[in-house]
């Protein structure tokens, strides 16, 4: 089955609103003021803050590479220790190469296609499924 770039793999809610959460909470917001604010229960906004915050190197390391293959003009994007946005910026940064290279596309649908849809999923998606996975850093 093919997943489309607007969602995430095991996740009911879009990519944007789950990037949108992410942002925020890069910006100092807790997780039950982040789902009050996008109508959703706490429970899921923690649990994907929680994700991506485990998973933030790996991510961080993933785009990072994607983006300097993309635009090999790229000035070094050297993390500044805080995981979680260090990983937003890594995102950020591809994405913004990969509308160079290949035209405008919103941030979250690159993010979402550019790990086969397991952005939050686990380190290789479950069996069955086709889609790239996110290769752990070597």
């Amino acid at each position: 089955m093919l997943q489309p770039v607007t969602t995430l793999g095991r996740r009911l809610d879009l990519a944007v609103v789950i990037g949108q959460a992410l942002v925020w909470r890069v910006l100092g917001r807790g997780h039950r003021r982040i789902a009050g604010e996008l109508g959703l229960p706490a429970t899921t906004v923690r649990g994907w803050l929680r994700r991506f915050a485990a998973r933030a190197e790996a991510l961080r390391v993933h785009f990072t590479r994607l983006a300097h293959a993309l635009d090999p003009t790229l000035p070094a994007v050297e993390p500044r220790g805080v995981g979680v946005a260090d990983a937003l910026e890594a995102i950020g940064v591809a994405a913004a190469a990969a509308v160079r290279c290949l035209g405008p596309a919103p941030p979250w649908w690159f993010a979402a296609g550019a790990t086969g849809g397991w952005l939050l999923g686990p380190a290789s998606p479950p069996a069955g499924n086709t889609s790239a996975p996110l290769a752990a850093p070597t």
